[in-house]
């Protein structure tokens, strides 16, 4: 009998879930064994997982997991080094170039376990089943703004926090921008077709926002790309890949330009392929950008779960995309599960 168990989330900030009390409960009917981890973090209440007939098991408990158990998380381990045995799905961050990836590729290399990824759940015609990025989008945007609010102010963006809906983050915005007394800034999007993109430019349009909308004809060329320093903020939707274009290099940080905040919504610094080679790591819901450039101020916003900021919708729209795949999990050999299982194999060979 397949036995899905769902982790608790360990890293801080992150409230999302990828499974529904009621694709539990769907889970269940097909005859799987669901466990879920209790949480002092998850958006949706244990007693919902409870009522659906799920196993509850204390937070952070997978390690002692039977070792036939699917551990099913968003994020990230714990970097603790320790062998992975268990069969995981997880957006693991390990198959471009990431070298922190590497360490966990490690990791399930001396366990025997095997990861899942779930960017690499994708069906026969290469498309991923699920994905977070429209969210992701929309918020990289918001907070971005965010950060352009605060500049017109004279400081950084200050600490961000999940809310409860998107209606209350834009209305939040919305006072941020109407505070700053001045016109609203020009922004333009990189990726615009795709789902990342899609959120983006959606929270640009709700908020007033001159947007210029690209995507792959218009960056064909390979740079350089003058028209991006001509806008007040960039939004990088396009994740890192070999062949992507470098959009904004070091040298526009002493460049003429309008630009003085870029929101990374990919946020890929540590691979070899960053199109955005102007800053290093990641940013943080305390600290959600970094300041590259001094006169004229450049800031970069780098937050790499951004659609936790909006938690319920974002929860409820991932789990409703995924759930078709995790009904098939039964079948690990076919479909999505053998192609990331593959994915994973290939990789392992450069371990």
């Amino acid at each position: 009998m397949t036995h899905l168990w769902v982790r608790a989330e360990q890293r801080p900030n992150e409230d999302r879930t990828g499974l529904t009390p009621q694709g539990a409960a769907d889970l269940i009917a097909r005859g799987m064994t669901v466990t879920v981890e209790e949480s002092r973090s998850r958006i949706i209440p244990i007693d919902g997982y409870r009522d659906a007939g799920c196993t509850i098991a204390p937070e952070n408990s997978w390690p002692d997991a039977p070792r036939d158990a699917i551990i099913f998380g968003l994020k990230e381990l714990p970097d603790d080094g320790t062998p992975l045995p268990h069969r995981h799905i997880m957006f693991g961050h390990a198959f471009k170039g990431q070298h922190s990836g590497r360490r966990l590729l490690k990791r399930f290399k001396a366990g025997g376990g095997t990861l899942y990824d779930l960017e690499y759940l994708v069906d026969d015609t290469g498309r991923r089943v699920a994905a977070f990025g429209y969210w992701a989008g929309y918020a990289g945007a918001a907070v971005s703004l965010m950060a352009w609010a605060a500049q017109q102010q004279g400081g950084t963006c200050p600490p961000v926090s999940a809310y409860p809906n998107k209606a209350a983050l834009l209305s939040d915005l919305g006072a941020r921008l109407d505070a700053t007394g001045a016109a609203r800034p020009s922004a333009i999007v990189i990726g615009a077709l795709g789902r990342v993109g899609t959120g983006a430019a959606d929270l640009c349009e709700a908020m007033q926002v001159a947007t210029t909308k690209w995507d792959m004809d218009e960056t064909a060329h390979g740079g350089p790309f003058p028209e991006i320093l001509a806008h007040d903020l960039f939004l990088n939707c396009i994740f890192a890949r070999p062949g992507t274009p470098v959009f904004v290099p070091r040298s526009a940080l002493d460049a003429d330009r309008r630009l003085t905040v870029i929101g990374d919504v990919a946020c890929d610094p540590d691979s070899d392929y960053n199109p955005v080679p102007v800053y290093a790591q990641a940013t943080t819901w305390d600290a959600p950008a970094t300041r590259v450039h001094d006169k004229p101020p450049l800031d970069v916003m780098a937050i790499d779960n951004l659609p936790s900021l909006l938690p319920l919708e974002s929860s409820q729209d991932y789990a409703a995309q995924l759930l078709p795949s995790l009904m098939t999990l039964d079948k690990l050999y076919a479909g999505v599960w053998s192609r990331a299982d593959a994915t994973f194999n290939q990789h392992m060979k450069e371990v």
